[in-house]
């Protein structure tokens, strides 16, 4: 796409710079970064420029600028760049952003502006920072947002497929190019920083974030890594455009592989669980992603697990969150691997640490962590951690390391010099051409896992019944992380178009009945709808919270009602994750993986009529049954339902099939 210049942000032209200028100079105060970008002055302006500390220069390199910088601050201001808190902690009063010395905010899921618009997100955003820019060394705010597939919290952005669905695409620059457009529409809204995207690999689809993965196989999860250039570019000074923001891996690391099984309280539990597993097994599975993303993409931040790591090559060992884990976040990822960005823990995830709250911030200060996701609780961390630096448990040495990783990703960012939002490319937020490019990610995630007697691709002169919720549910088509945490069901709350309209899109002759109740006969084609509602992390775990790989009894008695009394019978399972449809695949002549499409369910027609052929491939391998799980290819008597890698290719009416 054609990039737009840099427009002059709010309050940052040559008036503003000079007003800015003058007033620091009568406070004795470093400058804020809008006045670095004034031009050359002339009498006072001259001799109060002479006088602008070094950061404040955009010519000097950036380890410079932060020497500088860091060489300024006070403990409390250094801790305070360590502390993120959620917005709607300062939302009422925002002058605790500069009384905290707050170095970053973030909305979670569902925590979005009235109205939610994406003026509206940028008015927000710059009304922070400007809180942050009262403070004496005037170092901006860095925003945060969950943007996992999609800016997800903005009503009326772009919905991609979730990550499962593009690890189907095998499409590395798919995937950069999706990203490249979520960053677009992230920072034209304000954020400039993206806790995405998700590399960890998934080896038991009973995780409630299995859909959050590009699949089982360490090397196809590296080969997506392309996500990190598509959000940030491929060079450090692309950090600083209007269409990129900084990326964060996530989960460091081995999420995606913890033993099924009971938690403390009583039910199964695989979220935030323990990965038992030998050095050597993590390297090779769980931390290959990571590796890539951090020396072939280099990742500005990283997101540690909430889960933990036992090892089974050393004996007598025990579970340690990846929060408290100095030999994983220190000894491997920084200095090993060659990570030079910074640690941001997961929401609250240090409080999940054993221990009382000061040595939980310090086990875990410790232990590498550099920023802290403390939504409701920034006070209580700056002054534990304040604590624990006075008493010498923390040394003032990890402070100034985590503190230079965070100002470093600020300058790089150029918000010393830009720090309210860009507003160049607001209007393509949701645009025809963005939803273009979803739509295709859409066609290309399409798994085709069976065409007998030439069911697909359709005609569109034939008569079809459509069935299932979910053929007319845009809620249930995106899934979870969408304008809230869990997502919700319905079609009122973004514009796009379901799976429904995109086959009326395409066919005049289409009926609709949701549970099948209507009259079957007269029809040339039924097209049964099936899979999950929304969820997120835990929530999905199988055994809690209703969620089961398992059909709903709705889901069966669709496909046995439809595919009995209609000749030729489609079935296209809307989900994150594979479900057991063992029984019911004799029942129906063609099979479609859809995954959780997003917005664009004219996507899913485009495959079904043939204006797209079918490409997709398993990114996992799909059970026979429930009690397969965990089932990945290369395990030793390995009989899945369909393998890894699996799925047919059409070319018209031709029909071949794929695996790898």
């Amino acid at each position: 796409m054609t990039h737009q210049p840099l427009l002059p942000r709010p309050g940052s032209g040559r008036r503003a710079a000079g007003v800015l200028l003058a007033a620091a100079t009568l406070l004795g105060a470093a400058l804020p970064a809008s006045a670095a970008r004034a031009e050359p002055a002339t009498g006072p302006d001259a001799a109060a420029a002479a006088r602008t500390p070094r950061y404040l220069d955009p010519r000097l390199p950036t380890a410079e600028r932060v020497r500088d910088l860091l060489g300024r601050m006070t403990l409390e201001e250094k801790i305070g760049q360590m502390t993120q808190a959620e917005r709607g902690s300062v939302d009422a009063d925002p002058t605790r952003i500069a009384a905290l010395n707050l170095g970053s905010l973030l909305s979670g899921g569902g925590s979005t502006p009235t109205p939610n618009t994406p003026a509206a997100w940028a008015d927000m955003v710059d009304g922070y920072q400007r809180q942050a820019l009262t403070t004496r060394l005037h170092i901006p705010l860095l925003y945060g947002v969950d943007s996992v597939h999609g800016h997800g919290n903005l009503a009326g952005a772009t919905v991609f497929p979730h990550n499962i669905g593009m690890g189907a695409t095998r499409d590395p620059g798919l995937v950069a190019e999706e990203e490249h457009i979520t960053a677009t529409e992230t920072r034209a809204t304000g954020p400039q920083w993206v806790f995405a995207p998700c590399v960890c690999v998934t080896r038991d689809e009973r995780w409630g974030r299995a859909y959050e993965s590009f699949g089982e196989n360490p090397a196809l999860v590296s080969r997506m890594t392309t996500a990190v250039d598509g959000f940030q570019g491929t060079r450090r000074s692309d950090l600083a455009r209007p269409d990129r923001v900084l990326a964060t891996v996530k989960h460091f690391a081995g999420d995606g592989d913890t033993t099924y099984g009971t938690s403390t309280t009583g039910d199964y539990r695989i979220d935030r669980g323990v990965t038992v597993t030998s050095h050597r097994r993590f390297d090779a599975v769980d931390l290959a992603p990571y590796v890539t993303a951090v020396q072939a993409h280099h990742v500005g931040s990283i997101m540690p697990s909430y889960s933990s790591v036992q090892w089974t090559d050393v004996p007598g060992s025990g579970p340690v969150r990846m929060s408290a884990s100095k030999e994983l976040l220190t000894d491997v990822l920084k200095r090993k691997i060659g990570f030079d960005g910074f640690l941001i823990s997961d929401w609250d995830a240090i409080t999940e640490l054993p221990g009382d709250f000061a040595t939980q911030v310090r086990t875990s200060v410790n232990a590498g962590m550099d920023m802290f996701m403390q939504p409701y609780d920034a006070p209580q961390f700056e002054q534990a951690l304040s604590a624990e630096v006075q008493a010498g448990r923390v040394p003032m040495s990890r402070i100034d390391d985590a503190v230079s990783r965070i100002l470093r990703a600020k300058f790089d960012l150029g918000l010393f010099e830009h720090p309210y939002t860009d507003r160049t490319n607001i209007d393509s937020v949701g645009s025809s051409a963005h939803r273009a490019v979803a739509r295709r990610a859409v066609a290309e995630s399409q798994v085709l896992l069976k065409n007998d007697h030439h069911a697909l691709p359709l005609a569109p002169s034939q008569r079809i019944y459509v069935a299932g919720v979910n053929a007319d549910d845009l809620g249930n088509q995106a899934g979870g992380w969408t304008l809230t945490w869990q997502g919700q069901s319905g079609n009122t709350a973004f514009p796009g178009t379901t799976i429904l309209q995109g086959i009326r899109n395409a066919a005049p002759n289409v009926t609709y009945s949701a549970d099948a109740a209507a009259p079957t006969t007269g029809y040339d084609v039924g097209i049964v709808v099936i899979g999950e509602t929304p969820y997120a992390e835990g929530l999905g775990d199988v055994g809690v919270g209703g969620h089961t790989l398992e059909l709903s009894t709705t889901d069966r008695a669709n496909i046995d009602r439809v595919c009995s009394a209609i000749s030729t019978c489609i079935v296209l399972d809307v989900a994150g994750r594979p479900q057991i449809v063992t029984g019911q695949l004799p029942a129906a002549d063609a099979f479609v993986m859809s995954w959780l499409p997003g917005s664009e369910g004219d996507g899913v027609a485009d495959v079904l009529f043939g204006k797209r052929p079918f490409t997709g491939r398993l990114p996992v391998t799909w059970p026979r049954s429930e009690a397969q799980e965990p089932i990945n290819i290369g395990d030793p008597q390995y009989d899945p339902l369909f393998p890894y890698g699996f799925g047919l290719t059409t070319r018209g009416r031709t029909t071949s099939a794929q695996l790898g």
